[in-house]
């Protein structure tokens, strides 16, 4: 075997491997002999066959399984012999003609190209000073979180015959609908009680009830939205001949003993310190990400060295594809919405490049401090990802458990929290207490 560097750009090494076709023609007829007991043939006993009748027969078939094995084996001996840290798989190119070299006429010949991991030295945690934000809650915040669970628990309260319905309220109505005059499948609906304004209706439908009273019989004009899910209705004109039963009146939930046992709970002192605990918890999550996302940002600014292309390239290819799935559902965000596509090339293209750095350095970082991930660990994460499909638990197990590549990506989120966890513990970090806003504020993106 012959490995030769070609060539050296940056990060990318590209070599010339050959092997002889003799070491091929020596490795098949090992492969061959090793095979040669468990080979039943018709005309022959179990485990007899000749190793040349098997040659005839299998040995072009088998020699791919060979040059497979040995293009493995090489590239790693390569990768070893001149102690390159792969970034990402390596490129391998074939030269050789692939039929002449199964049939054992010619040498396998191909270029490995390979994209190192770039040397440096990471920054020493315990030179780094960091502020951690944290709020806790007065009566207040407490008393507006127990609040906000009323708003999820509002109830209507039949209004007086005369009264008129506005935004806000809830409407009892019978409908029947009509496109050309005939009735669609789905389109009337009995006691139906709709909220105006919710916008759970055909868009202009509710607009159209602001104002009736019980005992009301109006047409409601609208036209099916393009596209529709159903499609034979996008598009089209309807009318529903709408009766009003009803008009229903807003009523804030009380929030008392009674409410609090709607979630499981004794007590309304019980739905306070229910409340207390989980809203302590979203205040402590959040602190930890704004930590997190200092300590990001200044690793972020004390590292520099050349990134693999390929690596940014397969980062921002990843970014790109879901901007432009949001930018084609009309999903942007407001500052990008406003940007070409030129404009916002540039500015994922950064935040691949800062990703991919981050990753290399929070992976060096790891390594160095000798983190591990444990297989209880890698469990748990498993079995939270699993619960996540109820029904669906013991596939998405199997999934994982076949699954190599879906487990780094499990892997992955969980060694970052512990760099992460690393660093909090080594560096200097001086807890500052902030008002809720400030805590909650919106990271500038970059």
């Amino acid at each position: 075997m012959q490995i030769k560097e070609l060539k050296a750009e940056g990060l990318s090494k590209t070599f010339a491997i050959t092997v002889p076709k003799e070491d091929l023609d020596t490795k098949l007829e090992a492969k061959i002999k090793e095979m040669q007991p468990q080979v039943s043939l018709k005309g022959f006993r179990p485990g007899k066959v000749p190793v040349a009748h098997i040659r005839k027969m299998f040995g072009q078939s088998i020699m791919k399984d060979v040059v497979e094995e040995t293009v493995n084996e090489t590239t790693q001996q390569a990768i070893n012999d001149n102690k390159i840290r792969p970034a990402g798989q390596p490129k391998v190119d074939l030269r050789a003609n692939g039929e002449d070299v199964t049939k054992g006429n010619a040498d396998l010949e191909y270029q490995l190209t390979v994209e190192s991991i770039p040397e440096f030295e990471p920054v020493d945690p315990a030179t780094l000073k960091f502020t951690r934000l944290t709020h806790e809650a007065d009566v207040k915040e407490l008393e507006e979180e127990v609040a906000k669970l009323g708003e999820g628990q509002k109830s209507y309260k039949k209004k007086a015959k005369t009264a008129k319905a506005k935004k806000g309220d809830a409407v009892l109505i019978d409908f029947v609908g009509t496109v050309d005059g005939e009735a669609f499948d789905g389109g009337a609906m009995e006691g139906h009680q709709l909220v105006i304004g919710s916008g759970t209706f055909i868009p202009g439908f509710e607009d159209q009830l602001v104002g009736v009273k019980a005992g009301d019989e109006l047409d409601v004009k609208v036209t099916f939205p393009e596209p529709y899910q159903a499609a034979d209705l996008a598009g089209k004109d309807a009318i529903f001949a709408t009766k009003v039963i009803e008009v229903q009146g807003e009523q804030d939930a009380v929030i008392d003993d009674e409410f609090a046992q709607k979630f499981g709970l004794a007590d309304l002192e019980a739905l306070k310190a229910a409340v207390k605990d989980q809203y302590g918890s979203q205040l402590e999550i959040q602190s930890r990400m704004k930590l997190k996302r200092a300590i990001l940002d200044e690793l972020d600014k004390k590292h520099k060295f050349d990134l693999p292309p390929n690596m940014v390239e397969a980062e921002f290819s990843n970014i790109w594809s879901q901007v432009q799935s949001e930018k084609e559902a009309g999903q942007l965000d407001e500052d990008d919405a406003k940007k070409t596509d030129k404009q916002l090339e540039k500015d994922y293209r950064k935040i691949a490049e800062r990703r991919v750095r981050l990753g290399l350095v929070l992976a060096e970082m790891g390594q160095k401090q000798e983190i591990q991930i444990s297989n209880e660990e890698l469990q748990q994460a498993m079995i939270a990802e699993a619960r996540q499909y109820p029904g669906q638990e013991q596939q998405v197990i199997e999934f994982y458990q076949k699954n190599p590549q879906a487990i780094a990506q499990l892997r992955a989120p969980i060694y970052e929290e512990k760099v992460v966890d690393l660093i909090i513990e080594k560096a200097k970090v001086t807890d500052k207490k902030v008002t809720k806003d400030v805590l909650f504020e919106e990271d500038e993106m970059i």
